[in-house]
């Protein structure tokens, strides 16, 4: 396959795949807690990057290590579970568009804590799509009565998480490469995973038909969702730019909102314009 080809073929599986992690996520929740869906989803990645990157783990400096556990606090732990929680009240489809504010913390984080410089297109990129979250957050509140759309700022806090790991990785482990981070990163949070599980009432409920029928899905969502899905985009990146690579995250929301619609949930016409108004504001917080 020609690189061209293959950079679309990527970024298009990408897309699918991210895409229909919320939908996974909301699944998982039927029969399980959100702390056991968090511990399991990382339970299931580690186990599946073990076998594929444990050599890889040899690449780590001792000094690195602290790196590790620090990248994978932010970019994996926090994020696992504050999306779980969250989903117990938000739409998928709210989820995965309040996810793409990651481009745009990661600006503002870069410049307050990092020192990076941004143009004042990309500045006016960040106030604009803070406006979109918050009609797309008070909308949300206003319209729906069973909903709690407080937690969709866990998912803007998981958006910084990722945005604080982008800018770790950048600034301290750009050195390493992606697998052996990644592997990594599950190697440090696989024992605190077990704990946080085995601390609930996992064990008995395990046996259930609910529950298991729930593991199914994050075991895809640990597997294909986050393990294969991390390998597609490292090779997307080495096989194009940065910023085609980070277009995925116009075409995520696409994908979720259409597996939200199977799955009955819908978004008011002030929704899609909040999140229009978010698209654009990473459009160009994105441009060079």
């Amino acid at each position: 396959m020609q690189t061209k080809q293959l950079q679309w073929t990527l970024l298009v599986v990408l897309s699918l795949i991210w895409g229909s992690s919320f939908i996974l996520i909301k699944k998982g929740l039927i029969g399980l807690s959100p702390y056991q869906l968090g511990a399991l989803r990382i339970i299931f990645t580690a186990g599946f990057l073990l076998l594929i990157g444990f050599k890889s783990l040899t690449e780590i400096k001792l000094y690195q290590w602290k790196y590790i556990a620090l990248t994978a606090l932010f970019g994996t732990f926090i994020p696992a579970f504050l999306f779980a929680v969250a989903e117990t009240k938000v739409s998928s489809s709210i989820c995965s568009i309040l996810n793409s504010l990651t481009p745009l913390n990661t600006l503002l984080i870069g410049f307050v804590a990092f020192g990076l410089s941004f143009k004042r297109s990309q500045f006016i990129g960040v106030v604009i799509g803070l406006v979109g979250t918050a009609v797309l957050i008070f909308n949300g509140k206003q319209e729906s009565s069973n909903d709690n759309y407080y937690y969709a700022i866990l998912v803007i806090i998981a958006s910084v998480c990722y945005a604080v790991n982008v800018n770790l990785i950048k600034k301290l482990l750009s050195d390493v490469k992606p697998l052996s981070i990644t592997t990594g990163n599950f190697v440090v949070l696989l024992v605190p995973a077990l704990v946080i599980l085995f601390s609930t009432d996992f064990l008995s409920i395990v046996s259930l038909p609910k529950t298991q029928h729930s593991m199914l899905y994050i075991i895809i969502l640990g597997i294909v969702g986050t393990g294969i899905a991390n390998i597609c985009f490292f090779k997307l990146i080495q096989i194009s730019s940065p910023v085609f690579a980070s277009s995925v995250t116009y075409l995520i929301p696409i994908v979720a909102f259409f597996w939200g619609l199977l799955d009955h949930e819908m978004l008011t016409p002030l929704q899609f314009f909040g999140a229009f108004v978010i698209l654009i504001g990473v459009y160009l917080a994105n441009k060079k």
